[in-house]
Order: structure tokens, then C-alpha cells, then sequence
């Protein structure tokens, strides 16, 4: 009997998980009928085990029935951001070669249609009618209520990359190898991974990104409850941490700058004890909001580093951060090496590129030159990022690869400038990268979105960089500020550089560079 089924037998009524700020809840007992049928008609109509399905929806309340649809009977699922363009979600599907796509008229709203109806693929609408598509209601009742599942492996995520630096990327894997890298062990920097009935998880994210899907559903698998934010709001996290007695929460820095910012009568008039594990991943953190964050709900942050590809993971709790401020952990499984621009293997201390061995081994989907240029002639693998070890093993964090800045032949790292500006209280979000300088190649420049954006001005650029040249060397920090009134992050928290950078890069340019 699998999971589902025994928790629908053993508490029918229990939540599964809630909607928030909706109030909508789906117990067990639904969630297994619905999620039965569901798998059913997908089998019905030709698909099986290996075959996938695409999920295009925003955060739905029957986003996780369709996943434990395709859990249930062995399909590969992919779920896409609603917030790619028409040629990127096409791309996508083509490139998973779905058989079926379950979408709504929310995320039609933002797309073409007719980049789906032009591809042979089932389209499944989770609400209204329209010409070419199966309304899901109907979909899901054309088999029976009691309908025979087969016999399958579990179905698994077939993810895709953020597409940070260009096109996303996918990774599949072998159906075998659906619980292989989630399962805790005797690690204390691992509890926050051992799920049960009493878990009660916030999910802040939108449901699409690798890290909801897989949480939510191992959260599930344990029995415990999910609570799913439609839209992530900081006061909104802070009542349903209370509400609902959460346990385990994830975030991404860029919220916990949002709770940190929160009028501190708000912040003092929730009781949060019941949260025993925040943990943080996705993007760097700057040690002093971390540091404050930590004084605020105690020692329960932990903070992972890994990626969709999971050659290899570091992670650490909050007393090893406190005395390795600014670290990602030592490896949790795969050995870090630290390598220069040659290959060789660096010294404690010396930034290079990160790799990965004996972590485990990825391709990217359909695309045998990316996987290659993840990989060194020694085997290792790379998520793409700079960093450096300590002589306790512990791995910090520089800058992804593809935003070194060059000037005048020195690497300078932008995180660095980029942790210190956020810090200032004028600034909402910040990315600092190289623009072009016809003597050194390349300079330092600040792009701001601010609290207030009526401040801006040439007073409060020359503010923030001086700022930023109180902290640290005048070489890393901008000769220029930008104010903007948004910068593209990425639902996880990851900033898109690439389009920042597109303003002040020429198309020819910015592909070489």
C-alpha cells in the first residue's frame, strides 16, 4: 500500500495540505481519490511508466494532485515557471517531450495559446473552457471513482535549471533514483530533512522550482501537513507559523530581509516556537542579515548549498555558522575541491571554481556540450561557482562563475558588494556587475532598486558607494549607481544577471562575454 493510500485510510479527514491566505484545504482521503483518477485517466489515454506530463500552472490548489498523479503510476513530471516567455515554455515541453500539459486561464493569460495547440501534445485546463483543450473536471471523472492503478516504480521530478546564465537546462534521472539524495542520516546537520506525521511545513516559494515539489512531497510521503503560500507575504509567513504550529520552514535571503524590515511591533507579537527548523538555501546571505535572523528566532537556521544536478551538497547549522560566519558547510555528500583556471587544486584560502567528486552523475537532457562543460577531465562536476575552503573544510561561497568581472586583469567577485549594499536601509534589492570601460575592459557598477524610489539621486549614489568602500577594498566596490525600480530575481531569490547586464552589454558582446 503506498503512502497516500494508508494515510487516507488511517486519517481521512487529516489535511494534507492548506492554502494560504484562500483557507482552501485538501485532506487525504480526496487527495488519494483525486489524485487516483487523475493517474487513471493519464493512463487511459496512452501514457506510461517513463512517459512524463508538464504542470503550467500558477500556485494552484490541484498542483500537488496532479503530482502524486504522476508519483502514483511511474511518469516523469516537469513543472514550468508561468513566469517564462512563449518560446521558453515551448522549448520546454518540446524538450521533455511531455505527453499531456495541465495549465489554467491564469497562466494562458500570460502565453500564446497557440504555442500549445501547435504542439501534439494533450492540453488538460484546470478551469473554463476553451477550444483544444479537456477540461480536467471531466478528465478525471471518465474513469472510475475505485479505478486499478499499475504496478510502477514512483514517478519522479524532471527538473529544469533556472536558467540563470541562459536557456534552462533539464536533468533527468532514473525512476529509481526517486528518494536517493532526500533520505536523512545520523547528521545533526541533516535533522531538518527527517520528516513525520507532526511535521507541519511552510512552503514560501512558488510550487514550480525543484525545492517546493520535492519538499512538499516528501513532507506528504511522511504524512506530515503542508502549508502553501499563494504568494509569499512576510506578515502573512509570521500568523502562519502561529497559526498553524510550523515546524520546518524554507526561505530565500531575500525574505528574511522582508521579515527583517517588518515594523518591530509585528515582528514581537507572534508566538514562533514551534518553528525548529528555518532553512535557507538558493541564494548567498549576507552574514549580517543572517546574523540578525539568528538573534531574532534562535539557532534554528540551517543552510544548505547544493543544485537541481546534485553532483554534490554542504550544509551547517547555526553554532557552526556563528563560528564560521559566512560559510555553506562542509560536504554532506561528494568531496569539495577548490581548482584554478588550469585545473590544478587550490590551497586553503585561495578562491577558484568549486567541483564536486564522488557526489553523483547528471546529464543534461538532450544536450551533451553543456554536460561536458560541467565537468572536469578528472570527472568532477561544477554547479558554476567560485569559492574557497577553510583548514575545517568549510566551503564560502565568492560568485557564480559567469559574473567575475574583469578590470584592468584583477577577478573581482560582485557578491561581496553586493552583500554589503544590501545591508544599506535605502536599498531594496541590488546587483552589481561589470559594464564595459574602454581602458580596463571592464567596471564596477551597482544596479539599485530602492525602499523609496523618490530618493534617488547622484547625493544618495555617492552614499552607497562609500558605503560600500567603508567595508571593503575600493578595487571590489562600484564606480557608478544605477537606480532602477526593479530588478529580475527569479522566484527562488536568484538574480538574473544576465538581463541586467543586457542594458549595458550589445547583443554581440554579451554573447562573448
Amino acid at each position: 500500500m503506498s503512502h497516500i493510500e494508508t494515510f487516507a485510510r488511517e486519517h481521512p479527514e487529516g489535511v494534507a495540505y492548506r492554502m494560504i491566505p484562500s483557507g482552501r484545504s485538501v485532506n487525504w482521503h480526496d487527495l488519494e481519490q483525486r489524485s487516483r483518477r487523475c493517474a487513471a485517466a493519464l493512463v487511459d489515454a496512452g501514457l506510461k511508466e517513463g512517459d512524463g506530463i508538464a504542470i503550467f500552472l500558477e500556485n494552484h490548489l490541484r498542483y500537488f494532485e496532479i503530482i502524486w498523479a504522476a508519483y502514483r503510476v511511474g511518469l516523469y513530471f516537469t513543472t514550468i515557471s508561468r513566469h517564462l516567455k512563449a518560446d521558453e515554455v515551448k522549448y520546454i515541453l518540446q524538450d521533455c517531450e511531455a505527453k499531456a500539459i495541465f495549465c489554467s486561464t491564469e497562466t494562458l493569460h500570460d502565453i500564446d495559446p497557440q504555442v500549445l495547440t501547435s504542439l501534439p501534445i494533450q492540453r488538460i485546463l484546470l478551469d473554463g473552457e476553451r477550444p483544444d483543450f479537456e477540461n480536467y473536471e471531466r478528465f478525471i471523472a471518465s474513469v472510475p471513482a475505485n479505478a486499478t492503478l499499475p504496478s510502477t516504480l514512483p514517478g519522479m521530478d524532471f527538473c529544469y535549471s533556472s536558467g540563470t546564465t541562459g536557456l534552462p537546462k533539464g536533468i533527468k534521472r532514473p525512476l529509481a533514483d526517486s528518494n536517493k539524495f532526500f533520505a536523512a542520516k545520523d547528521d545533526p546537520r541533516m535533522r531538518w530533512k527527517d520528516f513525520g506525521s507532526d511535521s507541519v511545513y511552510l512552503s514560501t516559494a512558488p510550487f514550480y522550482h525543484t525545492a517546493p515539489v520535492r519538499w512538499n512531497m516528501n513532507v506528504m510521503k511522511a504524512g506530515g501537513t503542508s502549508v502553501l503560500m499563494e504568494k509569499f507575504d512576510p506578515l502573512l509567513a509570521l500568523e502562519a507559523i502561529e497559526e498553524f504550529g510550523v515546524t520546518h520552514a524554507q526561505w530565500v535571503p531575500t525574505m528574511f530581509i522582508r521579515l527583517l524590515r517588518l515594523p518591530d511591533a509585528d515582528k514581537s507579537r507572534f508566538q514562533l516556537d514551534s518553528l525548529r527548523y528555518a532553512i535557507h538555501a538558493a541564494a548567498p546571505c549576507p552574514a549580517a542579515v543572517k546574523e540578525q535572523m539568528i538573534a531574532w528566532w534562535g539557532p534554528i537556521l540551517y543552510e544548505f548549498y547544493s543544485g537541481t544536478e546534485l553532483v554534490g551538497r554542504t550544509s551547517l547549522d547555526s553554532h557552526e555558522w556563528l563560528t564560521h560566519k559566512g560559510s555553506v558547510g562542509r560536504a554532506e555528500f561528494g568531496m569539495v575541491h577548490i581548482v584554478d583556471e588550469a585545473g590544478a587544486e587550490l590551497a586553503t584560502g585561495s578562491p577558484g571554481v568549486i567541483y564536486f567528486s564522488g557526489g553523483g552523475s547528471f546529464e543534461y537532457h538532450n544536450d551533451p556540450e553543456k554536460t561536458r562543460k560541467a565537468y572536469n577531465d578528472r570527472g568532477w562536476a561544477t554547479y558554476g561557482d567560485i569559492g574557497y575552503l577553510d583548514d575545517e573544510g568549510f566551503l564560502y561561497l565568492t560568485d557564480r562563475l559567469a559574473n567575475t568581472i574583469v578590470s584592468g586583469g584583477v577577478n573581482i567577485y560582485p557578491q561581496e558588494a553586493e552583500n554589503v549594499l544590501a545591508t544599506h536601509p535605502a536599498v531594496m534589492d541590488v546587483a552589481v556587475i561589470g559594464v564595459p570601460n574602454e581602458e580596463f575592459g571592464e567596471e564596477v557598477k551597482a544596479v539599485v532598486q530602492l525602499q523609496d524610489p523618490s530618493r534617488a539621486s547622484d547625493a544618495l549614489a555617492k552614499e552607497l558607494m562609500d558605503h560600500c568602500r567603508s567595508q571593503i577594498s575600493a578595487i571590489k566596490c562600484p564606480r557608478s549607481v544605477d537606480f532602477v525600480t526593479e530588478l529580475p530575481r527569479a522566484d527562488s531569490g536568484k538574480l538574473l544577471k544576465r538581463l541586467v547586464k543586457a542594458r549595458y552589454w550589445p547583443q554581440t558582446s554579451q554573447i562573448a562575454h
